[in-house]
């Protein structure tokens, strides 16, 4: 291996400082550090690479319990998997000291590390309001489950296998480097103005959201009209605050609109009227003040937003998006390269999630509430059909599987029979879930892949991503699922992806026009 992950020594402790204070606002001294070391209670790492400390991180072992204090890597190595090394030899090393669970508390906006924390199995409990004091920002607080609970140890080895090929391929002299450009992101291709601040393609300083939800709830789904309303409304306020977070968190007074280095779009595809609104936007503000403009298809950012939360990954992979309207399977064998291997033929997954949960009167949006019923209920107690499963392409048609469940539901109440709710929306959610499976682990065969991601608002189904992760690990494929903050509709994953085409010297005109039916594999 070129990088190793070893116990902390008092030798270390010169480069273990260095990291410390350019990491956190109140770094700690090299006395806590020293104390640290000489307690037997705690489990301090650090990762090298030939005598070179390029990271560390540190916990407390007091019976059952642990709570992880620190974990930071050096600047000029992130995003290269070095995080997701030291989290795995420190949860195994707990696990060995007899602990069972881990708590930690991580910034609300830092996305990338609660990726990597919810890949350990850690999840949001609740939160702490100004811990940071420095900034007055919010503490997310992350517990994990019992090491040994069902689904814990095949989480644990697929983040252990993660890690290792991490350090394997490590190479000190190839460091890309994090880059200082500083892009505003701006979303509206849907029902959320949302509005974020990135720099280097790799630190989030904002990421500001005004979903529209409440408005569009009542007539059961988004109704356009209303929608482009809302956006005209609430654009100006989204970016002003997107700024005003990200000069805080740059430790500026302000940030001005001319210290950007770009503005990135999101001009397709989504409902025309609401992309209208973002566009027309961002290209007054790119004229009025010269920073160049770069357009961002929608899809892509969803893509882009595993690449963010989790930098070691890289193409070739097979990505599924799932949303209110897109339902695909994409080949991605390089860097900017899309392939459409098959998509639906009619309702997307989440729209038909949608539709279910209207006739069932569950409100909107129906995907988290057939979510929560699924949980308590059997999804082999009907037997609703899986379209296409065996068609031998990679298409997928739900409308079908839509009519099936109105039917039920309509023959059980003309027949005065109480619906088992719980039940139903288990066997529908599991008639989606498999065929989407199956096509996914077909498809990472067929293009020889061992990388695959989810993406969309329905990458959110906690039932969905723990079926694709079991399935493909079992084949030896790796998955990245975005953490739930960067599932649905943000600006982030617009940021990432804008950064990404930023750097390739693309530029969006003036006299570009937004995109209703914009294509991924078209770019």
């Amino acid at each position: 291996m070129s990088a190793r992950v070893r116990e902390m020594t008092a030798e270390d402790l010169t480069q273990v400082q260095a990291i410390e204070d350019v990491s956190f606002p109140n770094p700690w001294t090299p006395a806590v550090f020293a104390g640290e070391l000489s307690r037997d209670d705690r489990v301090w790492l650090v990762v090298e690479d030939a005598g070179t400390v390029l990271g560390y991180a540190g916990a407390t072992a007091h019976l059952s319990e642990s709570h992880i204090m620190n974990l930071a890597v050096r600047q000029d190595v992130r995003r290269r998997g070095l995080a997701a090394a030291l989290l795995s030899e420190l949860v195994e090393r707990l696990s060995g000291c007899g602990v069972r669970q881990v708590t930690l508390e991580v910034r609300e906006r830092n996305a990338a590390a609660i990726a990597l924390y919810e890949s350990a199995g850690l999840h949001g409990v609740g939160m702490r309001p100004g811990y940071y004091a420095e900034t007055g920002e919010d503490a997310l607080i992350m517990w994990s489950d019992e090491f040994d609970a069902p689904g814990e140890s095949a989480r644990l080895a697929g983040l252990r296998a993660h890690a290792l090929a991490a350090l394997e391929t490590f190479d000190g002299r190839d460091a890309p480097g994090t880059g200082d450009e500083l892009v505003l992101a701006i979303e509206t291709s849907c029902d959320e103005t949302a509005a974020a601040v990135m720099r280097g393609g790799t630190e989030l300083l904002s990421n500001v959201i005004a979903s529209q939800v409440d408005f569009h709830a009542r007539f059961g789904g988004v109704v356009p009209e209303i929608a482009s309303r809302k956006h005209t409304e609430a654009i100006v306020p989204v970016v002003e605050q997107a700024m005003a977070e990200a000069a805080v968190a740059l430790g500026r007074e302000s940030l001005g609109f001319a210290e950007l280095d770009a503005i990135a779009v999101t001009h397709g595809p989504g409902l025309i009227g609401a992309l209208v609104v973002g566009v027309a936007y961002a290209k007054g503000l790119s004229a009025a003040t010269g920073v160049p403009l770069v357009g961002v298809n929608h899809l892509e950012g969803h893509i882009f937003a595993n690449m963010f939360a989790f930098p070691d990954v890289r193409p070739p992979l097979v990505a599924l998006l799932v949303s209110g309207g897109h339902t695909s399977l994409i080949h991605m064998p390089g860097w900017g390269e899309y392939h459409t291997l098959g998509e639906t033929l009619d309702d997307a997954a989440g729209e038909a999630f949608d539709k279910v949960a209207k006739v069932l009167g569950l409100g909107y949006p129906g995907g988290p509430v057939i979510s929560r019923l699924a949980a308590d209920g059997d999804p082999h107690a009907i037997d609703f059909p899986r379209a296409m499963l065996h068609s031998g392409d990679y298409a997928f048609s739900l409308s079908g599987l839509k009519t099936a469940v109105i039917n039920h539901i309509r023959h059980e109440r003309e027949a005065g029979n109480e619906i088992d709710m719980p039940d139903l929306a288990a066997s529908f959610q599991q008639a989606v879930i498999d065929v989407q499976v199956a096509k996914a682990v077909r498809a990472t065969e067929e293009c020889g892949v061992r990388t695959f991601v989810l993406a969309g608002g329905v990458a959110a189904n906690a039932a969905l991503r723990d079926a694709l992760t079991s399935a493909l690990e079992a084949c030896g494929v790796r998955v990245a699922v975005p953490p739930f903050s960067l599932c649905t509709d943000n600006a982030a994953m617009i940021a990432s992806a804008g950064t990404y085409r930023f750097r390739a010297g693309e530029r969006l005109g003036l006299d570009a026009e937004a995109s209703a039916s914009m294509r991924l594999d078209a770019l």
